[in-house]
């Protein structure tokens, strides 16, 4: 079981671009936050197969940890 944290980033257009900050190039877009969650995932599942067909290591989240922080700058 691999763990992947994504990254939905708001477009001005509409739609949502996800990346996969684990996977660098692992990039794809939704209309809409389930369109783009589900593609997230397919594009997840492709990319890891290609990894394991060429018997590279697989990256993961499972031993990360992630904040977010809000700052008031003046």
């Amino acid at each position: 079981m691999y763990t992947y944290k994504i990254h939905l980033h708001k477009e001005p257009e509409g739609g949502f671009t996800v990346t996969v900050p684990a996977l660098p190039g692992c990039i794809t877009y939704g209309d809409d936050v389930d369109e783009a969650i589900a593609m997230a995932k397919e594009a997840i599942e492709l990319y890891v197969e290609e990894l394991r067909d060429r018997g590279e290591d697989v990256p993961d989240d499972s031993n990360t940890l992630e904040y977010s922080l809000n700052l008031e700058m003046a």
